[in-house]
């Protein structure tokens, strides 16, 4: 049986919700320039010199900004909900990759509230003469996660709100450090690795180090506390990733300079900076307790909420999902903290961070493989507004797998199997059904589980694809309607060439495999991908019809049927009928008179007359994106128009449009015009647009006995045009597929 895939989000109340500032960026900022950064960059610099501190930095920070680049590329192509990079994932790469995934990001979160609730306990002894025993350490460990859980358990935005004071705490410290160094005197950075406290070598400080930047992913954890997360998202943290980035290069040059300390005492655990700092621990340490607990509330604010979206989709208990009075998960908060309180057994802060790094980089793993999928495979829905080329995060992914292995190749293999079982767990919950023996052929087998998976996710408009029948007759006569259909398709769907022929196969012979051999042949030497086959059918309009609808397999049926124009007005009125009976049977249309006119070089320009009635719309603005992709059209501009009969329809026409534009995520300008009480639709549309390269226009269903009237209308509209595309989308998806 296969797993029931809902995601509630609703509550008694609704909770707040937050912008970019407050819901992202403070979050994200404040949770990277936190505890490494007091606690252990005097220690880094101390252990492997100036140089190399600097390549941990750029290192650490190069795949994090490449992450933060891939989840914000997702992250502007979808509605995101409570889950943060589990939501993008599993969205993206399906439940099954998501859940395994997700499960791992819970416990990173989780561990990540132990491993701050020991930063802070460290910073605080540090004013202890004596050495803490380390039991006591776990208990004051242990109190702080309960603190932290009971507040954010039960107030979100009370938590938000205090980053506010603790943001300019830092910034204070920061501060104090800078005119510290500035008027303390100065001496040369040490520029060779001593080790002198970190005799495990250089992945070990790196493993250390590396937690600090993990912080820009705080932010997305808050993705369903955010007024609009598609925005917000990719905003706040790169701008916080890079934040954190050029602070981070400056602060183990400012240590390293200075005269107030050695480098012996750099290499000391310990928070160096009361040392360098003006006032010392009157600025420094507010700054460090403030920015600790707001990266402990980030961790106990994002985990709760991806465990919240796993029992949502049905991979974690239901009783997570539930909601509090006030909107929050007060159930699975309570998990967490208790979760972060076992890990306190783990040991010291250092032991938590390398359990952290390696968790941490499973995640990027994923969610840079997620853009990466996303852009090879080309899904017309792929529209993201921030476009990183797939190999950009295919390298970061790469780079994430090749830092697990150097930090622990064990740790590594163990993150990778516990990822792998939880996939295929989650896998076989969730498929209907197994796919054949793979001993019957690899490409049979492969072909089969591809069908029987399309069978499962085809039913939504994001899975929707360009799958189109064209009746080209030869293609040899009508090679310019193919290649449409191909630019349409972009490679990504599939395209059939259908070549029908009157007569009857029981009292003729008709040689269809040579026939269908020379057709392949044509669209071969003419670099087409598209298949093509020959039906004999005793009459054309029923054997059009018949032919549409058996055609395809599985998932992979035809969508959408293409006719060129008719040479005669009867076989128009014939394609019209046609399209009546299509439309009822779920495939939409597209009949395109085709006038090739623009020169090599020249500005291309495709116009939308937008209607607004009969669902057309949608479909004329995809397919105008796609054509827009192609080599031969990249620099087309995309013009929709539609004809308003006052100035106040044009008003509000024009700001419907000026809406669906940017939620469409396609370039396009808008245009609405006033029709003159002199002239026709027809002379209008004309008037605006007898230059264009080519023109959508939509198609509706004449009733029964009108089909020459409309067609006698259609070929006056299409006279006054060079390329004339007719759109009548009648697909399961109308009016959805943008």
């Amino acid at each position: 049986m296969a797993t029931d895939v809902t995601n509630t989000e609703s509550g008694p109340q609704a909770a707040p919700k937050f912008g970019t500032f407050l819901g992202v960026y403070t979050p994200s900022v404040l949770t990277i320039l936190g505890l490494i950064m007091y606690l252990r960059f005097g220690w880094i610099v101390g252990n492997v010199g100036l140089p190399i501190t600097l390549f941990i930095v750029l290192l650490a920070s190069s795949i994090t900004l490449i992450t933060a680049l891939s989840a914000s590329a997702v992250a502007t192509n979808m509605r995101v909900g409570v889950g943060g990079e589990y939501y993008l994932i599993s969205h993206s790469l399906g439940l099954e990759l998501g859940g395994a995934i997700g499960i791992p990001l819970f416990l990173c979160r989780t561990l990540s509230i132990t491993f701050y609730s020991f930063g802070l306990v460290e910073s605080i002894l540090s004013f202890w003469p004596d050495p803490v025993p380390g039991h006591i350490v776990q208990l004051l460990a242990a109190g702080i996660i309960v603190v932290i859980t009971a507040v954010s358990g039960k107030s979100a935005s009370l938590a938000l709100k205090l980053q506010i004071p603790i943001m300019a705490a830092v910034g204070l410290s920061f501060l104090a450090l800078v005119i510290g160094v500035l008027t303390g005197g100065f001496h040369t950075p040490e520029w060779t690795a001593t080790y002198r406290t970190a005799p495990e070598g250089f992945w070990y400080v790196f493993a250390v180090f590396f937690p600090a930047v993990t912080g820009f992913t705080a932010g997305i954890g808050m993705s369903g506390d955010l007024e609009d997360p598609r925005r917000s998202i990719p905003k706040g943290t790169l701008l916080a990733v890079m934040t954190g980035t050029l602070t981070y290069l400056l602060i183990p040059i400012l240590l390293s300079v200075s005269n107030h300390v050695t480098f012996e005492d750099l290499a000391q655990p310990g928070i160096i900076w009361v040392q360098v700092a003006v006032l010392g621990a009157w600025l420094v340490y507010p700054g460090v307790w403030g920015a600790i607990l707001s990266s402990a509330f980030g961790s106990v604010l994002g985990g709760p909420r991806v465990l919240q979206a796993l029992a949502s989709d049905g991979l974690a208990p239901r009783a997570f999902s539930r909601l509090s009075k006030t909107g929050q998960p007060t159930l699975a908060t309570w998990a967490s903290g208790a979760l972060a309180l076992t890990a306190v057994a783990l040991g010291g802060l250092n032991t938590v961070a390398q359990f952290v790094t390696i968790l941490f980089l499973t995640l990027y793993v994923t969610v840079n493989l997620s853009a990466a999928i996303e852009k090879l495979t080309g899904d017309p829905s792929f529209r993201p507004t921030i476009n990183v080329p797939w190999y950009i995060s295919l390298l970061g992914s790469l780079g994430a797998v090749a830092v697990m292995f150097l930090i622990s190749p064990f740790a590594c293999g163990i993150a990778i199997l516990l990822e792998s079982a939880l996939y295929l767990y989650l896998r076989r919950k969730a498929m209907r059904t197994r796919w054949g023996d793979v001993r019957a052929g690899i490409w049979v087998s492969l072909a089969r589980f591809a069908l029987l998976q399309l069978r499962n996710y085809a039913s939504d408009p994001r899975n929707w694809r360009p799958h189109i029948l064209v009746f080209s007759g030869h293609p040899g006569k009508r090679l310019g309607l193919v290649r449409l259909a191909g630019w349409f398709n972009q490679n990504r769907g599939i395209v059939t060439a259908c070549h029908i022929l009157v007569g009857d196969l029981k009292q003729e012979y008709v040689d269809i495999e040579r026939q269908r051999q020379d057709m392949d042949r044509i669209l071969a030497e003419e670099g087409m991908l598209a298949f093509s086959q020959i039906n004999v059918v005793p009459d054309f309009e029923n054997g059009v019809i018949d032919i549409a609808q058996a055609h395809g397999i599985a998932g992979l049926k035809s969508n959408t049927v293409m006719f060129g124009w008719p040479e005669k007005p009867d076989r128009l009125e014939s394609v019209l009928r046609i399209m009546r009976a299509l439309s009822r049977a779920g495939k939409s249309t597209i009949i395109a008179r085709l006038n090739w006119a623009f020169e090599p070089g020249q500005e291309k320009r495709i116009v939308v007359w937008w209607g607004g009635l009969e669902n057309n719309g949608d479909l004329m603005l995809l397919l105008a994106y796609l054509l827009s992709l192609n080599p031969e059209w990249t620099d087309a501009k995309i013009v929709v128009r539609s004809i308003a009969d006052s100035e106040q329809e044009r008003e509000e026409k024009a700001a419907s449009l000026s809406a669906l534009i940017p939620e469409a995520r396609i370039q396009a300008e808008t245009e609405i015009i006033v029709k003159p009480p002199d002239q026709t639709f027809s002379e209008v549309m004309h008037a605006h647009s007898q230059e264009t390269d080519v023109v959508f226009l939509g198609l509706k269903d004449p009733s029964s006995g009108t089909e020459a009237e409309y067609a006698r209308w259609l070929t006056e509209l299409a006279g006054g045009f060079r390329t004339t595309i007719f759109i009548r989308n009648a697909g399961e998806f109308a009016g959805h597929l943008i």
